[in-house]
């Protein structure tokens, strides 16, 4: 069984897991024990992060 390699960096997800405000959970019980709804809403600002951050480079 080969494990798949995260594309988001540690720092990163703790960043958004702060943010969304469910990294006490993270703290607790490891990734594994955030709902699936959470999961999601980190998956979409991820997104939404990087989106700001192409159209900034774009402006330049």
């Amino acid at each position: 069984m080969s494990r798949r390699r995260g594309v988001m960096s540690e720092g990163f997800k703790e960043e958004l897991a702060k943010e969304l405000g469910f990294y006490e959970t993270v703290q607790r019980e490891g990734w594994g024990g955030i709902r699936a709804k959470d999961a999601g809403n980190m998956v979409k600002r991820a997104i939404e992060i990087a989106e700001q951050q192409l159209a900034n480079n774009q402006q330049r």
